[in-house]
Parts: structure tokens; C-alpha cells; sequence
């Protein structure tokens, strides 16, 4: 097997909770040959998508310093590759959505994880609003008028997010008497120019959230993200705690129905995002988890998704 992943460069991996990092040990204890490139690298040769990309070394380290070696980059055909993963951290922005018609251009070449259609087609947050019954209410708006209103409507309090937010960042917990709601609520909507989701607040936020690993929809793991004190996000970055969990009767639910939705737009290697039962969130540009689940359930928690990429990779 011959694996590229389009990955942001590489010294700046944080390799303690990186995926694509998990991916690539797996991939080179089981001798694939894996390579890397940026966004930047990928282009078009009349139909044929390419990229110019580097034989890539991994090892077990603590910095990516000592996990990863290089040698020359190389122009490949994205083709010459078993599987092609897309694993650009978001902003999904201009340059991502030129990055995924040039993906288009190798489907039916590759297997690619995650399909370019599928990418552009679900956002992030507003996917999941296809499936109503199983969210939190939901509105999306840019009017400060309607956010106050659908605040009054959900018994005072609300998180809002951006559309196209990605990692916590610009996430609000908006409350009744809180002096700073409105101004909350204008910046979030940048004064009417940008649309902004808005969900009831969960209590059980404060439990954590739980991210579900699903490889072709398959769950493969589950971590559950505890908010730390006075802050209402649950992001590991943003100073959540990493803490075991199982699934329950409502994730079952919900990987349940999602499952077919994901394989129908080609979603291979998809996180879910539960708050109380209720999804909130599906993440698919570059999911995280692995790792955390690895170490908290000391299992290779890698090894069933490369599994499926190895059976999908055969099967196309």
C-alpha cells in the first residue's frame, strides 16, 4: 500500500493529538509507503490530479523533529497512490474548495478519505441539520433580533458558533442577564454580514462532550471532552480533559442513521460530536480522537480504520 496524506506542514503537528499522525505509524508498522504534501503541492496535469510530494519516514517521538524524516519531494500522479487522505486542518476556504476540484480529478483513481463532493457538500455544523430529531433546536441567522428571540424561546440561554468555525473558536454560551449578551450576539453575526448557528444550551455540557470515531460507518472509538472550570467548551485544545467513555442508546441512534448518509457522499473517516444524547456537530475535514482513545483504552485504535482503508482501497 502506497498512502499520501495532505496534511498542514509538518513541524507544526502537534503530535499528542494528532490523527494524521496515528495514521501514519500505523501505516509505516505495517510497511506502507507514506507520503506528505501541503495543500500548496496539489495540481492538475490536463485531467490528471498531482502533487508534488515527499517520501516521508515516521517514528514514535514526542517532537516532529525526531518522527519525521523526508527525503526529496517528488511530482507523483495522485494516482500512483492506494489512498489519498485529505487531512488539511479547517478554515475551509477558498484555497481547501480549489484543493477539492483538483481532488475530484483522482476519483475513481484512489481511494480518497474524505471524497472532495462529500467536503464541500456538509458543513460542518449544518449537515447535521438534516436530521432534526436528533439536535439540539436549531436556527441559523444574521439577524440579532431573531438570536434574541430564539434565546427567549429556549429558556435563556443559547450557544452560538459561526458557520464555518472549526475548533472552538468563536463558540458562545449566551444567558440571560449576562451584561454582555447583546454584544455577544453583534459580533457573532458581524453586525447582519455573517450567519451564525444558534442551539439550545445543553446542561450536560458540563459532562463533556463526546467525540464518536466512525471508520465507513463503523464506530471505532469514543472520547469523552470535560470542559475545564469556568469555560464552556469541551475542545482539547482549549483545555478540555480527555476522559473514557462508552456508547450509549443514543449514539448507537444516531451512528445508526448517520451511517448511510456518510457512506452516500463518501465520508470514510468521520467524528461526531454529542452533547446529552443530541448531535451537534460532524467533523470530517480532519477528525481527531485517536489518539486520546489509544492511550485511554490502551488499544491500536488506528488499526481498524487503516483496516478499512486497506479492504475499501481493494474493493475499488
Amino acid at each position: 500500500m502506497r498512502a499520501l496524506f495532505i496534511v498542514d506542514p509538518l513541524d507544526r503537528l502537534g503530535l499528542a493529538g494528532d490523527t494524521s499522525y496515528a495514521l501514519m505509524l500505523e501505516a509505516a508498522a505495517r510497511g506502507w509507503d507514506v507520503w506528505t504534501c501541503q495543500l500548496e503541492h496539489l495540481g492538475l496535469v490536463h485531467d490528471d490530479a498531482v502533487a508534488d510530494a515527499v517520501p516521508t519516514i515516521v517514528m514514535p517521538a514526542s517532537t516532529p523533529a525526531e518522527a519525521f524524516q523526508v527525503e526529496a519531494r517528488q511530482p507523483r500522479r495522485l494516482a500512483d497512490f492506494d489512498v489519498v487522505l485529505m487531512r488539511k486542518d479547517p478554515p475551509v476556504d477558498v484555497a481547501y474548495l480549489h484543493a477539492t476540484w483538483i481532488l475530484d480529478h483522482a476519483r475513481d483513481k484512489t481511494l480518497l478519505v474524505n471524497d472532495p463532493r462529500g467536503l464541500r457538500e456538509l458543513n460542518e455544523h449544518l449537515a447535521v441539520l438534516r436530521f432534526p430529531h436528533l439536535t439540539p433546536p436549531t436556527i441559523v441567522t444574521r439577524s440579532a433580533e431573531r438570536l434574541r428571540a430564539f434565546q427567549k424561546e429556549q429558556g435563556g440561554a443559547i450557544v452560538v458558533k459561526p458557520v464555518d468555525g472549526f475548533g472552538g473558536l468563536g463558540i458562545f454560551v449566551v444567558r440571560d442577564g449576562d451584561p454582555n449578551a447583546s454584544s455577544i450576539i453583534e459580533t457573532s453575526i458581524g453586525a447582519g454580514t455573517r450567519w451564525t448557528l444558534a442551539q439550545k444550551f445543553l446542561p450536560e455540557a458540563a459532562q463533556g462532550d463526546k467525540r464518536i470515531i466512525l471508520a465507513d460507518g463503523e464506530f471505532v472509538g469514543a472520547v469523552l471532552r470535560v470542559p475545564a472550570s469556568a469555560e464552556a467548551r469541551g475542545n482539547l485544545h482549549v483545555g478540555g480533559t480527555a476522559v473514557k467513555t462508552d456508547l450509549d442508546a443514543d449514539d448507537k441512534r444516531i451512528i445508526s442513521e448517520l451511517a448511510p448518509y456518510l457512506r452516500s457522499h463518501g465520508q470514510i473517516l468521520v467524528g461526531l460530536d454529542v452533547i446529552g444524547g443530541k448531535l451537534t456537530e460532524l467533523n470530517i475535514t480532519s477528525p481527531t480522537g485517536v489518539r486520546h482513545v489509544a492511550r485511554l483504552e490502551d488499544r491500536n485504535v488506528a488499526a481498524p480504520i487503516l483496516d478499512t482503508f486497506e479492504r475499501l482501497a481493494k474493493k475499488r
